[in-house]
This record gives structure tokens, sequence and C-alpha cells, in this order.
């Protein structure tokens, strides 16, 4: 169904402005069906003067040192954190954290480095109102990986100390959409948008600058301190292939990494559970590598929901 309606749709929607205006509008509607929030979450939006964002707190949520900061995908241009408001209620259900979504300035009103710079500001003011770094879980999906991934480099690059945990799921980490491009010439299409379109929405965020420009193109500095992460992808999209390259990039620099590679599902799937069955189990795995402690056994362990067979060729944590 994807195949033939979506991906059609998506064919020309990203070109212009008026179309990314219907995009925010279709996709918004499409999120609150997909994932309407879970009753009696509460949400607090803020704004800091530098940046925009909202708290999400599940009803059994207390005084907690732990906290979530999630951030956001779809291309930079279209989401928002009313749109994921869904499924970042549920990771605060699950986990009984508080999670708190970076309304990161959008494109194409906002090019880049906007994007990057409200992600780094809401690290350094949860970390300025009392959340010590070790203690902040950075989640994210799609673009939200690349801010991720981003903010990591940054912080090696700065001496600044490193989040305690990352989730990345179907993270995007080439902007040129190469390696997805190869992807769908070797496997098969993405049944939801093609490379081409989606680096159209992409150039919307990098404007005019050059595609090799740092903080574009992304490289890991090795260091000591990386923190431990988890990755699912999709089996059937084309970004299966950047989040690849996202595990050798973080294993490469010294991080404990693990890929989870769910078979025949979309992108960003764990968005979806209202219609996709295997979202929830998706996302259980995601809370309980949140939640669990420090030790060399749980640092290996792969999250295998139940019931779910999980591609685990060669993605057991380094």
């Amino acid at each position: 169904m994807t195949r033939r309606t979506l991906r059609p749709f998506a064919e020309f929607l990203p070109a212009g402005p008026l179309q990314i205006l219907t995009s925010r509008a279709l996709v918004a509607a499409g999120m609150l069906i997909g994932c309407p929030p879970p009753h009696h979450v509460r949400i607090d939006k803020l704004s800091t003067g530098t940046f925009r964002g909202e708290w999400v707190y599940p009803p059994e949520t207390r005084e907690s040192r732990q906290v979530i900061l999630y951030v956001h995908g779809s291309g930079y241009a279209i989401c928002s954190a009313r749109t994921h408001r869904g499924i970042v209620a549920r990771l605060a259900h699950l986990t009984g954290m508080p999670a708190f979504t970076v309304d990161y300035r959008l494109a194409p009103e906002h090019p880049f480095p906007a994007a990057a710079d409200d992600v780094e500001a809401a690290y350094a003011w949860l970390q300025d109102i009392g959340y010590r770094a070790e203690n902040i879980t950075l989640a994210g999906d799609s673009a939200g990986g690349h801010l991720i991934l981003d903010l990591l480099a940054e912080n090696a690059r700065r001496g600044r100390p490193q989040p305690r945990s990352v989730v990345m799921m179907s993270p995007l980490v080439d902007l040129t959409l190469e390696l997805a491009r190869r992807r769908e010439r070797e496997v098969a299409p993405d049944p939801l948008i093609s490379a081409r379109a989606a680096r159209r929405l992409v150039r919307h965020y990098t404007a005019d600058h050059p595609d090799d420009l740092p903080r574009l193109k992304l490289t890991l500095d090795r260091a000591d301190d990386l923190p431990r992460t988890l990755i699912q992808a999709g089996g059937a999209e084309m970004l299966v292939a950047d989040a690849e390259e996202a595990r050798r990039m973080l294993v490469d620099a010294g991080a404990d990494c693990t890929l989870e590679i769910w078979p025949g599902q979309l992108h960003v799937f764990q968005a979806l559970p209202a219609l996709i069955p295997e979202a929830t189990p998706a996302l259980r795995a995601v809370a309980a590598f949140i939640t669990e402690p420090f030790t060399a056994e749980a640092s290996t362990a792969t999250g295998e929901p139940e019931d779910v067979s999980i591609d685990q060729k060669g993605y057991a944590s380094a």
C-alpha cells in the first residue's frame, strides 16, 4: 500500500515551499493517526528564547535524575515536537523518565546550521538546569540521527561531556543520499520515498553549502567516553545503509554499538504502533536499552524483543 500511495506522492511533494507546507500538514495527520499520545501524559511547552521544545511526562513519573532528550526527524523540514509527541510519550511511559523534545527550527525557513545549533543548545540547557550529562539519553529518528551524531562529534572535539547513552531509529548519516541510492540499486526501492526525493528535501537544509562541509559530512574522532548506542532500522528501507555506516563510525571511534535490523519494516516504523504491530516490541527494546544498568553483561545485550526475528548479521556490540 505504501509503495502504491505514499511513495508516488512523496516524489513531488518536497519540491518547493508550498509543497513543504502541505507535507507538514499531511505528516502531522498521519503521525496522529498512527501514533496518538497515550492518555494522561502531561505536556509542558517551553521556549527559552534560544530554542523551543516540550516536556513530556507520563503519569507515574516522579523526581528523576534521568532524562531523555529526543531529536525528531523528517528531513529537517517537516516534523516537530508535536508530530512526535506520541512516540516520545510512549518512550517516557516505558522508561518512567521525563522526556524533552527539542523543537528545532525547520528548513527552508532556517537552513544549516540552525537545527544543529538548537540541538546543541538544548543539550547544554539540560545540564544547566541540573541534569548531569551521564544521566541524559539522546534519542532520535531519521535526520535526528544525523543531528545526534553531529552533537557527539562536537562534544568530542570541544572536550564536553558525552551523554549516558544514545538511541537512533533509521538514522540519516549521508546527506548526499548516495548510500541510500546504492542500497536502492543493489537491493530494492524504498517503499516510502526515493533517494532522489529525499535528497531534494534535505537540500532545503543544506542549501548552497558544499557536501563535504564539516558538520554536514560527519566524522567522529576516536574517544574513550563515547556513549553506548542502540541503532534500529527497517529491513525494507534505503537508510539501512546509513544505519550500517553509523554503526561503523561509532565502533571505529571506540563506542559500544548494537545495530538491529527489523526485517520487512519501513522507515521509522516505531512511530506507527497503531498501524504496525512490530512498533511496540521495538519501542520496548529501546526502553530496555535506555534503562538497563551499566554492566559488562548489559552492554553486550542485543535487546531482542520476544517473537520478533531480528537480523543479527554480525551486529553484536563491539
